[in-house]
């Protein structure tokens, strides 16, 4: 997938108050080494910079396209090309942030504790991940995919939603963290322009699908499903559309 960092930024105010919401939660405690995992353009990379000028600020993120932009955000940090999948650190670290990003990788049963066994004692992973998988504003991609013919291409990339309930996480992490606090918050988000929330899809969960297509196709896949964004999400009486969008947060931290 070819991340677009003009598209995703088109909505950078929406996408910057649950990070810092995030943030805000995570406690203070002389932090030297931290990793912002799936940094992205490194929108809240400068924010770990400037909460903690003296620790060592690392962003990793798999998209070029992403760090051409994050070293210009926050030029206080480290970033590197890497697999956040797959990423293992050389040494423990104090916190593990990571914002918007787990969501893209599967078998979080696994994938939590192996980030957890990366930090120090009394490190913290402080996660925020999307859970508007059952709402229009994702269910339309899946209904715009089999609807077409493109269906060939997109339906065997229709997966089930890739977070879980609170409960989930706090089932795995429970037997391992000294503190846990988990939390939703459903952002009830007034967006501006025309059709806005296929504007907002289209630089995250719709690019994938755009992405194995060519034209015609990609087109014709595309303005399916605006059609059933639009008519999911209408404006209000001051044009504006609201996008509810239901995100989980989690602060977990390692006993010293």
């Amino acid at each position: 997938m070819v991340w677009d960092p003009h598209q995703y930024l088109a909505f950078a105010g929406h996408r910057l108050r649950p990070a810092l919401d995030l943030l805000a939660r995570i406690p203070d405690k002389g932090q030297k080494k931290i990793v912002d995992l799936g940094c992205g353009p490194g929108t809240v990379t400068t924010f770990l910079t400037d909460r903690w000028p003296d620790a060592d600020v690392l962003g990793l993120d798999s998209s070029e396209e992403m760090l051409a932009k994050a070293g210009e955000a926050a030029p206080n940090a480290r970033f590197e090309v890497a697999d956040i999948g797959e990423w293992e650190p050389s040494e423990p670290v104090d916190l593990i942030y990571t914002n918007a990003a787990l969501h893209w990788l599967p078998d979080h049963q696994d994938l939590f504790p192996k980030l957890f066994s990366h930090l120090k004692p009394g490190g913290i992973l402080a996660v925020q991940i999307p859970r508007n998988f059952s709402r229009p504003s994702h269910i339309s991609v899946a209904e715009a995919a089999k609807d077409g013919p493109w269906e060939a291409t997109l339906a065997p990339m229709i997966k089930p939603p890739p977070t879980h309930a609170p409960n989930v996480y706090y089932d795995i992490l429970a037997p391992l963290a000294g503190e846990l606090d988990i939390w939703e918050t459903n952002y009830i988000q007034a967006l501006e322009g025309d059709n806005p929330v296929a504007e907002w899809t289209k630089g995250t969960w719709l690019r994938p699908f755009l992405d194995a297509l060519d034209e015609p196709d990609k087109s014709g896949f595309e303005q399916a499903y605006r059609k059933r964004i639009a008519a999911a999400y209408p404006k209000q009486e001051n044009g504006k559309t609201l996008l509810p969008f239901l995100r989980l947060f989690i602060v977990a931290g390692k006993p010293e």
